[in-house]
This record gives structure tokens, sequence and C-alpha cells, in this order.
């Protein structure tokens, strides 16, 4: 448990890390980059950034990361995954790829890719329990929620009049932030621009885990 500032550590096996590590630091945290078992062992909590979740799992094994990082997640480490990150924390994925795992820890399923390609990705406006005002949603392929267990907290959904103003109405609805005990995550990009405040409330968790 941290005595002062807490140590948070960012994955950096592929994606956003810098960006990530950016934001932390804005909000008076240690940000370290985690690539190995033991920089994981001194974090007390731990971001998974946004990439491409199938080359992070297989790089995670690559590094003898990936056992460590569940049993870590187990064992009650406070930890925050955006876009492919909420795909490693999600129990179950639908359109993933052939023999796909996750880290697990958040009982939800959810739809890999399910705003299409890149080209479909778009912007606008979240309501996140918690934050006063919309934070922007960046959604690059990014996943969304199919289905969310009853101990999961659903932090923010997709309003279907702004979706159908972006010309995505196959989102409206859709769950894009979760929280989960000591887990949470969002389908967007909260690090891109400089709204701290997801990142915020991710801190404020590992301050009272």
């Amino acid at each position: 448990m941290p005595t002062s500032r807490p140590t948070l550590g960012v994955l950096a096996l592929q994606g956003d890390v810098r960006e990530h590590v950016t934001t932390l630091r804005r909000l008076d945290v240690d940000a370290i980059t985690v690539r190995r078992p033991e920089e994981l062992a001194r974090c007390h909590g731990l971001v998974l950034p946004g990439g491409e979740s199938t080359t992070m799992w297989r790089l995670a094994r690559t590094f003898d990361l990936l056992e460590p990082l569940r049993e870590r997640l187990r064992s009650g480490l406070p930890a925050f995954g955006t876009c492919a990150g909420m795909i490693l924390l999600a129990d179950r994925i639908l359109d993933g790829a052939p023999g796909q795992e996750t880290l697990g820890g958040i009982d939800m399923t959810v739809r890999r890719n399910a705003f299409g390609r890149q080209v479909d990705s778009f912007e606008g406006p979240v309501h996140v329990t918690g934050i006063d005002g919309p934070v922007h949603g960046v959604f690059i392929r990014a996943p969304w929620v199919e289905e969310a267990g009853p101990e999961v907290e659903v932090l923010a959904a997709l309003d279907p009049v702004e979706t159908a103003a972006a010309g995505v109405e196959a989102a409206a609805g859709r769950i894009v932030a979760v929280r989960q005990g000591h887990l949470m995550a969002t389908s967007f990009h909260p690090e891109v621009g400089h709204d701290s405040r997801v990142h915020g409330l991710f801190v404020d968790l590992v301050l009272r885990a």
C-alpha cells in the first residue's frame, strides 16, 4: 500500500504508453513503464494501454509477463485498461483472434473492433459517472461491452442522440466504461489530449485499495 506517492505502471509492450505516462505524471504520481516482472512488482496500480490486443497478449507471453500479470490482478492489484486494455481485462471476447487469451478480472463480454475499421472510428462526448461534465471520447477500432455481469458497475454508455449525430447508430446505448472492484476499463482513449479526469478516477481507486 502506498505511503505517499503511489507508483503506477504502464504496460509497455505496445500501444499508447508515452501518453499514459504523461497523463499520470500530471496527477502527481510516480509513473514507470513495465516490461519485466520485477518492474511489475514495484507497482501499486497498472495501466493497460490501447494498442493491438493480440500483439500485447503475445508479447506478454514472450516476456514471461502473462502469468505474473494474472497473479497480481488476482491478488488485488488495481488496473485500468483502455481500448485494447479493456479487452485484456475482459473475462470473455467476441470476434477475437484464434486462440486469443485475456488476463481477465472483469465479468464482461467485449466485442473486439466493435466500431469497425480505423476509418470508422469516431470522437464524441462521453458522460462518465463520477466526473462533472462530459469527457472527450476518442474511439479508434475500439471494443464495446456486449454484456456486463451483476457485479460490474457501468460508468458510461453512449447517448443515442449523440451517436446518431456522429453516424454511428449501431453504438447507441453501448457500454464504454466499467468498474468492478479494483479494476476499471474504458473503450475510448482518455490519454489523448489534456484531460486527466478519467485517470484521476483510477488514481483514487489505487489510493483506496
